[in-house]
Formats: structure tokens, sequence, C-alpha cells
């Protein structure tokens, strides 16, 4: 028992050294799945409008709300995660990219 907790203590360690990329890498992957959503949610809102408006639109959704997501969102997910202990951190990152992989398989 104590190997493994030992290797959940190292795993969390050297998580903890790259809790900005793996914060990044959880944001974009969120992003990944849930943007086509986002986009055809916006699509039918405004489906009416003109075809400038809505290109503006998609624009302002796609480069300034999803690039504002990955800037302002990222070290939030990465502060949250860093606030874990290390007997927490390798398992609670390894049932988020679980649960993302199960997402991405369902789609």
């Amino acid at each position: 028992m104590d190997i493994v907790v030992d290797l959940v203590v190292a795993l969390s360690k050297w998580s903890r050294l790259h809790l900005r990329d793996i914060a990044l890498a959880i944001m974009a992957t969120a992003l990944v799945l849930i943007g086509p959503l986002i986009n055809a949610w916006v699509g039918r809102s405004i489906g009416h409008l003109n075809f400038f408006i809505r290109t503006f639109i998609f624009i302002l959704v796609c480069a300034l709300g999803y690039g504002l997501a990955i800037v302002y969102l990222t070290p939030v997910i990465a502060n949250s995660l860093s606030h874990l202990n290390n007997f927490t951190l390798a398992p609670v990152l390894l049932m988020i990219f679980i649960l993302v992989g199960i997402v991405a398989d369902r789609q």
C-alpha cells in the first residue's frame, strides 16, 4: 500500500510543477468538446440576422469568447487544482482526463 501512496504523491508533485500546462490542456479540450454546441446555439440564435452581422458575431464568439476563456479560465483552473493536496491531486487529474475521454468518445 505504501508503494501506491508513494506513487500518487510522486505523480502529484510532478503534476504540480506542470499545473498551468495541465489546466490549459483541460480548458482547450473542454472548448473543443463544448465549442460545437455553443456555435450551434449561437447559429440558431442569430440565424435571422444579416450575413455580415452573423459573421461579425461568430468572429466575436470564436476569437474573443474562446480566446478570453483560454486566457482567463486557465489560471482559475490551475489555481483551483493547486489547492488540492498531494494525496488527491493525481487521482483528481486522472478522473478529469478519464471523464473528458468518455465525453469525447460519446460525441
